[in-house]
C-alpha cells in the first residue's frame, strides 16, 4: 500500500497529529454533509402516518431509542471500526470492496488481464498465512462461474442504489430545509411556495457543477460545524429547558416498549428512523480523500455527539409539546427568535450534503465506466490539483431533471423518505455482503467471524429494508424500478463488451502477416505515427487488418495502443505505461499497454500524445542500451526472438539516457532490472523488465572495456548509429502527424442465439452504442486526426 499516492490530492504526512486533524476538519464538509442533515426530516417521516404522538410518551422515546442505537451500531460500530478497514490501498466503497476480492480470488470478469498487473505497487498487499477454512471458499467461489456474475451482478447493484441516493437526497434534503417557511408564512402561500424555491434552489446546484467541488468547497467544512454547533447547541437548550430526564429513553427497553404498544404501524415506522444513518456510506466511500483516523476522529468526536444531541432535544420538546403528527417537525422545536438563521443555515448544509452525493454519483459512474459496466460518457476533470475530482455532463444534466420530477411528483417527505431509506438502507445491506467476503478471503479469518459480522449487522439492516419495502406503493418503487433499469443497462453493456473482446480474441491477425506487408503486395508507409487501439495485448487486431486491406498503406512509426483497466484504485505514473516491439527494431512497429485503474482519470489526448512519444524514445533508448549492456546481440538473437512473435514489454516510468559510448542509465525511483515471464488469459508470454519499489535513485554505469575487440566496438558504434536512426525516424514522425485507427463497431448476435441474447445485443446494446458517447470522445481524439474502421462483430 502506498499511503501517500492513496490520498492523491493531500500533500500531508500521514504520521502528524496536526495533520489529521486538519483532515478530520476537511472530511466535515465532503464527508458528512448528508448525515449531518438527516436531524431535519426523521422525525417528521417517521411520524407521518404509521404511529402517532400520544400523551404517554411512549412513541417518542421508543423513536429515539431506535435513533440513538441505529446510529451506534451502524455508523460508529459497523463503519468506523469495522468496514473502514476494509480499504483498497488506501480507498473506500463498492467498488473498492470488489477490486479486494478480485485481487485475491479470481473472479473477476475484466478482459486483458495480465498476470504482469500483479507486479503493480497498488496491486500487492502484505496479508496474513491464508487458512484452509478461507482457502475451501476461494475455491469454491473460483469453481462455479455463475457466482462470478452473481457477485457483479450484487456490486452492479450497489452502484445503481448510491445513483438512485444521488437522485434523491438532494430533493429530500433541500425540500426539507426549504420547508421551515411554513413558520413565516400562511399555510396557502407555503404550499405554492415550498416547490418552486426547491425547485429553483436545485438548478442553481445542478448548474454550477461545472465549476468543479474545489471553487466552492472550501465553505463546505464552516458550514457544516456551524450546522452541527447550530444543532447540538439547540438540542442541549431543548433538553434542559423542556425534559431533562430524556436520556433515560436511550434505554433499549423503550425500543421493545415501543414495538410492544405499536406493533405493526410501529415496524412500518422504522422506514423513517433509518434516514437517521442516510450518508453513512459517505465514511467509507470517501475514504480516499482522507484518512482512516480523520474520518473516525470527526465522526466520534464531533458528528455523533452533535446528531445524538439534536435528536434528545427534539424528542424533550415533543415530549411535552404534543402537537399532532403533521405538525412535527425540525422547526418546531426550534426557538422562534433564532428561527430566520437556523433555516438559512440549513438550506446552506443541505446544498453541501446534496453536493457531497452529486459528487460521489459521478466519481462512481466513472468507476463502472473504466471497468466496462456502464456506456461511454464525457468525463471532465475539474481541478489539476486535487485529483478524483471530476464531472460528467450528460449525468448531471439527467439527476437534475429526475430531482426536479421527484420533488414535483412526490411533495411530500414522507414519499421522498420512504424511497431514500430504501436505496441506503440497499446499499448498506451490499456493503455488509462484501465485507463479509473480505473478512473471509482477503484478511483470512474463521467463517464464524464473517458469519457473525453478516448475521448481526444484516439483521438489523434486513429489519429497516422490510419496513422500507412495503412502503412500495408510496415511494419506494421509485429505487427499485431506477436500480432494474440501471442494472440491466450495465450489465448488457459489460456483457456485449465481453463478447467483443472475444470475438477480436478469436480474429487476431498474426505477427508474420504484418511483417510481410511492404511494397511487393502494394503497401506503402507513409509520413507520421500511427496509433491503432485495441483491446489485444498481443497480437494484431483485425480492425488493423481491415484498414490496411480497404487502404493499402500505414504509418511509418505504427504503434498498437491498448488502454486497459486493472482491479486497484490508481495506478503509479511510473508503471502505467507497458512499451515493447512488435517485430524487428527495423519495422518501427510497437506495442503499449497504458494502465489504469478504476479511480483514475484518463489523459487529453494532446498530453497522451506528447507522453506516449517520450515513452516511446524511452523505451528505444533503454532497449539498445540493453543490447550493448549485455553482449551486444542483434535481433535474431536470444533476447527479441520469440516463437509466438512478440517481444518483451518493459516498464517505462522515469528512465533517462545519455551518452554514447560511456554513458548512464539514472533511474529516479525504484528500478532494478529483474525479468520474469507473465501469462494473459489468452496464453501468451509477456516478459517485464520491472523495478522493485523502495530504492532511492540509483546510477549504474556500463563503461566499454579497452582490451575488447576492435569488432565489438564497432558493433557497438553501430547499434548508437541505429539508436539515433531510430529516435529521428521516432521524432520526424511525430512532425509529420499523428493519425488514431479506431474501430466503429456495429455487434449482432450470431444466428441461433437465444431471444434474450438477441435482445440484449441487437437491440439492447446497439441502443446503448448510438446514444452514448463513441470511443473517438471518450479516448479525447481531435476529429481531425481519425480514421475509423468499420468492424461487423457477429457475437
Amino acid at each position: 500500500m502506498d499511503p501517500d499516492y492513496s490520498r492523491c490530492w493531500s500533500t500531508y504526512k500521514k504520521d502528524s497529529w496536526k495533520t489529521i486533524l486538519v483532515l478530520a476538519y476537511q472530511s466535515l464538509g465532503v464527508v458528512y454533509g448528508d448525515l449531518s442533515i438527516s436531524p431535519l426530516y426523521v422525525y417528521k417521516s417517521t411520524f407521518a402516518e404509521d404511529i402517532h404522538h400520544s400523551e404517554t410518551n411512549e412513541e417518542i422515546f421508543g423513536v429515539l431509542s431506535f435513533v440513538f442505537w441505529t446510529l451506534t451500531l451502524v455508523p460508529l460500530f459497523k463503519y468506523v471500526f469495522i468496514v473502514l478497514r476494509a480499504d483498497d490501498n488506501g480507498e473506500g466503497g463498492t467498488f473498492a470492496l470488489y477490486s479486494l476480492i478480485c485481487r485475491h480470488v479470481k473472479v473477476s470478469l475484466l478482459p486483458n488481464r495480465q498476470a504482469a498487473d500483479e507486479a503493480l505497487s497498488t496491486y500487492k498487499r502484505e496479508q496474513p498465512p491464508e487458512k484452509k477454512s478461507s482457502s475451501r471458499v476461494k475455491l469454491f467461489l473460483e469453481k462455479h462461474k455463475s457466482l462470478h456474475t452473481a457477485l457483479l451482478i450484487l456490486v452492479l447493484l450497489g452502484t445503481c442504489m448510491v445513483i438512485g441516493d444521488g437522485l434523491l437526497t438532494p430533493a429530500i434534503s433541500v425540500f426539507s430545509a426549504v420547508s421551515g417557511l411554513e413558520f413565516f408564512m400562511s399555510k396557502e402561500h407555503h404550499q405554492y411556495a415550498v416547490i418552486p424555491i426547491t425547485c429553483f434552489i436545485l438548478v442553481c446546484l445542478f448548474a454550477l457543477q461545472h465549476y468543479g467541488t474545489h471553487r466552492v468547497g472550501f465553505m463546505f467544512a464552516p458550514v457544516v460545524v456551524a450546522w452541527l454547533l447550530c444543532i447540538s447547541s439547540l438540542g442541549l437548550y431543548n433538553i434542559f429547558h423542556w425534559n431533562p430526564h430524556v436520556y433515560k429513553a436511550l434505554s433499549p427497553y423503550y425500543m421493545f416498549k415501543f414495538l410492544k404498544k405499536t406493533r405493526t404501524g410501529g415496524w412500518m415506522s422504522l422506514g423513517g428512523v433509518l434516514l437517521c444513518i442516510t450518508g453513512s456510506e459517505a465514511m467509507f466511500a470517501d475514504l480516499g480523500h482522507f484518512s482512516y483516523a480523520a474520518i473516525q476522529i470527526a465522526f466520534t468526536f464531533l458528528v455523533y455527539p452533535a446528531l445524538i444531541l439534536a435528536y434528545m432535544g427534539q424528542a424533550a420538546y415533543l415530549s411535552k409539546n404534543h402537537v399532532t403528527s403533521s405538525q412535527i417537525s425540525f422547526y418546531v422545536s426550534v426557538p422562534e427568535i433564532v428561527r430566520w438563521p437556523v433555516l438559512a443555515i440549513a438550506i446552506l448544509a443541505s446544498v453541501v450534503g446534496s453536493q457531497a452525493i452529486i459528487s460521489g454519483t459521478f466519481s462512481i459512474i466513472n468507476q463502472s465506466q473504466s471497468l466496462g459496466c456502464f456506456p461511454r460518457v464525457k468525463v471532465v476533470h475539474t481541478s489539476d490539483k486535487i485529483h478524483g475530482q471530476i464531472y460528467i455532463p450528460e449525468i448531471n444534466w439527467t439527476l437534475m431533471i429526475l430531482c426536479i420530477a421527484v420533488t414535483i411528483g412526490f411533495r411530500d417527505v414522507k414519499h421522498m423518505g420512504n424511497a431514500s431509506g430504501l436505496a441506503v438502507m440497499a446499499v448498506m445491506l451490499v456493503t455488509t455482503c462484501l465485507t463479509s467476503l473480505v473478512i473471509i478471503l482477503c484478511w483470512h479469518k474463521p467463517p464464524i467471524v464473517a458469519l457473525s459480522f453478516l448475521f448481526f449487522f444484516g439483521s438489523i439492516e434486513l429489519l429497516y429494508f422490510s419496513a422500507s419495502l412495503i412502503k412500495f406503493r408510496e415511494g419506494a418503487w421509485l429505487p427499485i424500478l431506477l436500480a432494474l433499469f440501471l442494472v440491466t443497462v450495465m450489465f448488457v453493456w459489460h456483457y456485449a463488451t465481453i463478447k467483443k473482446y472475444e470475438y477480436d480474441l478469436h480474429n487476431k491477425v498474426s505477427l508474420e502477416w504484418l511483417l510481410a506487408l511492404g511494397p511487393s503486395l502494394g503497401i506503402a508507409r507513409v509520413p507520421g505515427i500511427g496509433i491503432a487501439f485495441t483491446d489485444l495485448t498481443s497480437g494484431i487486431p483485425a480492425n488493423f487488418s481491415r484498414f490496411v486491406t480497404n487502404l493499402p498503406a500505414f504509418h511509418r512509426v505504427l504503434v498498437f495502443v491498448c488502454v486497459k483497466s486493472v482491479p486497484v484504485p490508481y495506478v503509479l505514473p511510473a508503471e502505467r505505461y507497458l512499451v515493447g516491439r512488435v517485430g524487428p527494431a527495423a519495422h518501427r512497429s510497437y506495442r503499449c499497454i497504458v494502465r489504469y485503474g478504476y479511480r483514475d482519470v484518463h489523459q487529453d489526448v494532446d498530453s497522451f500524445e506528447s507522453e506516449l512519444v517520450d515513452k516511446l524514445a524511452d523505451f528505444i533508448r533503454y532497449d539498445w542500451c540493453h543490447r550493448r549492456g549485455t553482449t551486444g546481440n542483434e535481433e535474431g538473437g536470444s533476447r527479441s526472438s520469440r516463437s509466438s512473435g512478440e517481444y518483451k514489454l518493459t516498464v517505462i516510468g522515469t528512465v533517462a539516457l545519455s551518452g554514447t559510448q560511456d554513458f548512464d542509465i539514472e533511474e529516479s525511483v525504484q528500478l532494478a532490472s529483474v525479468s520474469a515471464d507473465f501469462p494473459t488469459i489468452e496464453s501468451v508470454t509477456d516478459v517485464i523488465e520491472m523495478e522493485p519499489v523502495g530504492g532511492a535513485e540509483r546510477r549504474v554505469r556500463f563503461a566499454i572495456n579497452e582490451s575488447k575487440s576492435e569488432s565489438e566496438f564497432d558493433a557497438r558504434t553501430e547499434a548508437d548509429v541505429q539508436l539515433q536512426e531510430e529516435l529521428q525516424e521516432l521524432f520526424s514522425a511525430k512532425e509529420a502527424g499523428t493519425a488514431f485507427i479506431l474501430g466503429h463497431s456495429h455487434v449482432k448476435a450470431k444466428q441461433g442465439s437465444s431471444f434474450l441474447k438477441r435482445l440484449a445485443i441487437n437491440f439492447g446494446y446497439n441502443l446503448l452504442r448510438r446514444n452514448c458517447r463513441g470511443p473517438d470522445v471518450a479516448l479525447k481524439v481531435p476529429p481531425a486526426s481519425l480514421l475509423e474502421v468499420g468492424m461487423v462483430y457477429v457475437v
